[in-house]
């Protein structure tokens, strides 16, 4: 049987008594220091709070896409300060979707870190709970972490170049259907997706009340789209390498493996013009 990857607010609540350190994700693209100042008017007990644009990802490279991912050093220091050992038990949660969490979890994967989970539902879940917010400094004990990041679990633009053209890959889009279409862009300077990418919305991997769907449904849905191809045989990506995330965590909570993500995703897929882009269904 897979490890499970998420966990109820009950089941949170009784790691966090137990020692598990949850970590705060919460994060609008819009409104990049909303989610720091929601983690100061309440937040889980014991929480860290982890910034998508300071902690998750390293703004000061560029040609990566919006949000390069963090250098394994920086990302240790991190760790060390958010009291993270090896043996840690992390709770990942967000506002709801797990949008961002997954991306921290995902992180953690790379660096080895498997002794994690997502809040299911992220903290309007928690709540619905009846389960209490904290607004005391979180100040775990000092310590000292040092990870690396499994590239094999990574694709460049390169082999996207390559593989998006291969009948045994399938490169999957977690953006909304007008993004990928070409409809509409907000955030990026050029519409539309790679070409030979499909199309599958983040939003697809839950239910209506935020929660993800069953790992039976999940795990349907993905051999569908697979076609016969094995798990290892999907990329993930996205605008930013973020919300792609998702689309890992939906696939082991489905108990599939070795799935791969994009880490700059359309937008360094774009900031090379002579890349082809594509538009429509």
């Amino acid at each position: 049987m897979a490890e499970a990857v998420l966990c109820s607010a009950a089941e949170a609540a009784e790691l966090i008594a137990a020692g598990a350190r949850a970590v705060d994700c919460r994060f609008d693209l819009g409104a990049p220091d909303a989610g720091q100042h929601a983690y100061l008017d309440g937040h889980l007990p014991g929480a860290m709070y982890a910034h998508l644009d300071r902690h998750l990802s390293d703004m000061r490279r560029s040609g990566c896409g919006r949000h390069p991912l963090p250098h394994a050093a920086d990302f240790s220091r991190h760790l060390s300060r958010w009291g993270i050992g090896p043996d840690t038990v992390v709770i990942a949660y967000d506002a709801g979707s797990a949008a961002f969490a997954g991306r921290l979890w995902w992180l953690l994967q790379v660096a080895g870190h498997t002794k994690v989970r997502v809040l299911d539902g992220g903290l309007a879940a928690w709540q619905a709970s009846g389960l209490g917010l904290s607004h005391a400094p979180s100040l775990p004990p000092p310590l000292r972490r040092e990870v690396r990041f499994d590239t094999a679990l990574m694709v460049d633009s390169a082999e996207v170049a390559v593989l998006s053209q291969d009948p045994a890959t399938r490169l999957v889009d977690a953006r909304p259907g007008p993004r990928f279409r070409g409809e509409v862009e907000p955030l990026d300077p050029v519409a539309g997706h790679i070409p030979g990418a499909l199309s599958r919305p983040l939003t697809e991997n839950l239910t209506s009340d935020g929660r993800f769907k069953p790992a039976a449904t999940l795990r349907a849905e993905f051999e569908t789209l697979l076609d016969g191809r094995p798990a290892s045989a999907l990329i993930a990506m996205c605008g930013s390498g973020v919300t792609a995330c998702h689309h890992l965590l939906a696939l082991a909570h489905a108990g599939m493996t070795g799935a791969r993500l994009y880490p700059g995703s359309w937008s360094e897929w774009v900031s090379d013009p002579t890349r082809p882009v594509a538009s429509g269904g």
